[in-house]
């Protein structure tokens, strides 16, 4: 299984840490974030990696030829010119995934313990353009999905946007997004009208009415988000270990 480890934010969540160092050797205890997902994935059979980086990338480039990337395959998606957002970072890497499997998206400052293999099967089994990682969970934008968790459409609490790319009479279930896709890369192919920049969100409410984009539960797994300084702290109790 190869990865997209997306590192290239600015991360001004966590500033003042990212006025000088990236997101991504933030750290949870003693380990930057960087190290401990690859470190993490590598344990759940990925064995390829393709990491982007925009904000401080010779920071990033360093760290791992430092590590030598930590005995692992890495390659480096620069982004350096612009920052592509989600799906413009997806887009710019694809030249990677050209073994015709599906691959893994990461969030670089997410940690959990969701097992990346399950997923990975689900995935293969639905034969669905794109599996999402979503559980009921308090956030500001939601996934909306059917009965079957198939992808229907988008919301914005804060805002009051909603899409609804796919018209249904039944009832919606609203989903946290967990940071954590798999994908096909026939994606690739429905992703030229979209520019350089855009957000992956975008191509996903674009493709559903032709593509199954589904959600996988991960309600019960350990899951933080450590984007901001309060949440690294928290983050950081998940990779401690429990007696």
């Amino acid at each position: 299984m190869k990865a997209l480890i997306l590192a290239a934010g600015l991360g001004t969540r966590l500033k003042p840490f990212t006025d000088n160092f990236p997101k991504a050797l933030a750290r949870v205890g003693d380990i930057p974030l960087l190290e401990y997902n690859l470190k993490y994935l590598a344990a759940q059979g990925v064995t390829e990696f393709i990491v982007n980086v925009h904000h401080k990338a010779d920071m990033v480039e360093e760290f791992l030829q430092r590590h030598k990337n930590f005995g692992l395959e890495i390659a480096i998606s620069d982004e350096r010119r612009q920052l592509l957002d989600t799906g413009g970072g997806l887009k710019h890497a694809a030249w990677f995934f050209n073994d015709g499997k599906p691959f893994l998206i990461y969030n670089v400052d997410i940690i959990t313990s969701l097992n990346v293999q399950r997923i990975y099967e689900q995935h293969l089994q639905s034969h669905a353009l794109a599996t999402l990682a979503v559980s009921y969970r308090s956030s500001s934008r939601y996934f909306l999905f059917d009965a079957s968790r198939r992808l229907h459409g988008w919301r914005n609490v804060k805002t009051g946007e909603e899409r609804r790319p796919l018209s249904s009479s039944e009832k919606l279930t609203a989903l946290a997004f967990g940071g954590i896709h798999v994908v096909n890369p026939e994606i690739f192919s429905h992703l030229n009208g979209f520019g350089d920049k855009f957000s992956i969100t975008d191509a996903y409410m674009a493709l559903a009415p032709s593509h199954c984009i589904m959600g996988y539960d991960m309600q019960g797994e350990k899951w933080a988000d450590a984007g901001t300084p309060g949440r690294l702290v928290e983050a950081t109790k998940l990779t401690q270990p429990t007696e």
